[in-house]
């Protein structure tokens, strides 16, 4: 069981940074994803992790950039939001729907990873982690219909596979369950909220009142390893 250091993202003693493929896990997530991406390589597959391992600091700074304007908002449908037509509280709204508040990111664990497939980008390509770069006619369609059949004998499962007024869908988005399932049920809202108010995140005051929303709209409401 991780401890609240680890399941906010504010140390690294859970993780495991692997060199080839690049990519940092939970150190009991490692067994399992690589075989996993060995068993995608029979298919001609190149499964990589875009994003694995993320800590509290980096979490925070996507999170102000994104708030301050260094970096796009998103709309649910993965189309560009003009900051300066929202208001304060709809730019919380705007950056939950793709990025976690700090604290409460699922990369803290270890245990999620955003995948592609390598062998399929075509030279020049920049990979967006879309939704459209997974459907049938995307770059990732076969890394997904692959994932659809095989994922779960692995461990793995998508948290974000359908829309529940929370996160976006997010098809590239895995999560190792008997690491992630814990680490949610761990995950407390009063921890949440002490980490958080001794935080410098952008926004403080917006998230903090509404945070109880928060810890259950956008942490609590997922997709399970069995749905």
């Amino acid at each position: 069981m991780m401890n609240e250091l680890e399941l906010t993202g504010r140390a690294r003693t859970h993780i495991v940074e692997m060199q080839q493929p690049p990519c940092v896990l939970h150190y009991e997530a490692v067994a399992s994803f690589l075989a996993m991406r060995d068993a995608a390589a029979q298919e001609g597959l190149d499964l990589v992790a875009r994003s694995s391992f993320r800590d509290f600091d980096t979490q925070m700074l996507i999170w102000n950039r994104k708030w301050q304007g260094e970096r796009p908002l998103l709309d649910r449908q993965g189309k560009q939001i003009d900051r300066a037509s929202l208001d304060d509280a709809d730019v919380v709204d705007a950056i939950l729907c793709w990025s976690a508040v700090p604290g409460g990111s699922r990369h803290h664990w270890g245990s999620d990873i955003d995948v592609i497939d390598a062998a399929a980008i075509p030279t020049g390509y920049n990979v967006e982690l879309v939704p459209e770069e997974y459907v049938a006619e995307g770059i990732f369609a076969k890394l997904s219909a692959w994932l659809d059949v095989n994922m779960r004998s692995f461990g793995f499962f998508r948290p974000y596979r359908t829309d529940r007024g929370g996160v976006s869908p997010e098809p590239w988005h895995l999560s190792y369950a008997p690491v992630s399932v814990p680490a949610l049920e761990a995950l407390s809202l009063s921890t949440l909220r002490q980490v958080i108010e001794a935080s410098s995140i952008a926004g403080k005051p917006f998230v903090l009142a509404r945070l109880p929303e928060i810890y259950t709209r956008f942490l609590l409401s997922i997709d399970g390893p069995a749905s």
